[in-house]
């Protein structure tokens, strides 16, 4: 049995998540589209403890949480909100603020809505992705406000270096990978482009010298080079839209972010884009991949 459909309309959403008896219900048939069984003796005569959103077995007696082992867990949030905030933050192209979200949601708290949202964006990463195939092309940016006078692209002082990849598909792009590392260093590059690109692609990349090691790993490496230095969009079109796409969402939807927290905001770049063809299957499945991963509780701002 297929999971439930997710709603495909904000009127049609509000219907259907109206009560947290409705929001406990979708759980536990995204979670157990065959139905559930107890854990511990396999009996499937069990009945739900709604108040408590737990399971419980007619015959052993044991008791399984509907939100264990997800980001829902021991929250202390209705799962109405949850849901509104998974909604919105994987239906809206621009993404949503934690301010955003906290005025959507009415909740009195900023920082509860920060950490949900933090939650939320942990959910979207799956434990293994599939690497990028094919024709791929492969950069890296500084992330962070410019300083006036200052040093911009390789070296710059105060950013954090992010580095990117992205499918070609004819003019347009398929799927990206994104990631914060320390430095442009031949190891460091070939770690990413190992973890994240199939051997055997063909890479597009730049010049720069840390990238020659790709042929030795198992790739077709074509790097692409440019007379002018202040038009490096003429060289990797997709990877560079890709950069300038996410810093201009990063500015104006949240303006700006602490480095410390960036990997995070990345994650949800590269689920969403990845997704953005289809933003309701992207909200169910984001609900779905929130019941295999473990809850976490970052730091209030």
């Amino acid at each position: 049995m297929p999971r439930p459909a997710f709603p495909r309309t904000i009127v049609e959403f509000h219907r259907t998540f109206a009560t947290e008896d409705a929001c406990v219900d979708y759980l536990a048939r995204s979670r157990w589209p065959e139905g559930f069984r107890c854990p511990a003796c396999g009996s499937a005569h069990v009945y739900l403890l709604r108040g408590r959103r737990l399971w419980q077995c007619q015959v052993c007696r044991r008791q399984t949480s509907v939100t264990a082992g997800t980001v829902l867990h021991r929250t202390r949030q209705p799962l109405s909100r949850w849901f509104h905030a998974a909604y919105l933050l994987g239906t809206m192209t621009p993404g949503v603020s934690a301010l955003q979200l906290q005025r959507q949601l009415g909740s009195p708290s900023y920082g509860s809505t920060w950490s949900m949202l933090h939650r939320l964006r942990r959910a979207m990463q799956k434990p293994a992705l599939d690497r990028l195939a094919g024709a791929v092309e492969v950069d890296e940016t500084y992330v962070g406000a410019a300083r006036r006078g200052g040093k911009r692209g390789r070296g710059a002082a105060d950013k954090v270096l992010v580095a990117g990849a992205v499918e070609v598909r004819g003019r347009g792009s398929g799927r990206i990978r994104l990631a914060a590392i320390p430095e442009a260093a031949k190891s460091i590059l070939g770690h990413f482009v190992r973890a994240n690109v199939e051997p055997g692609s063909r890479v597009f990349t730049d010049g720069w010298r840390s990238y020659a090691l790709l042929d030795e790993l198992g790739y077709d490496h074509e790097p692409e080079k440019t007379a002018d230095n202040r038009n490096p969009g003429g060289i990797l079109p997709r990877i560079h839209r890709v950069f300038s796409n996410l810093k201009t969402w990063l500015a104006g939807t949240h303006h700006g972010v602490d480095a410390h927290y960036l990997p995070r905001y990345l994650r949800e770049f590269e689920y969403r884009f990845n997704r953005r063809a289809k933003p309701m299957a992207a909200v169910q499945t984001l609900l779905g991949l929130a019941g295999t991963t473990a809850p976490e509780r970052p730091h209030k701002p």
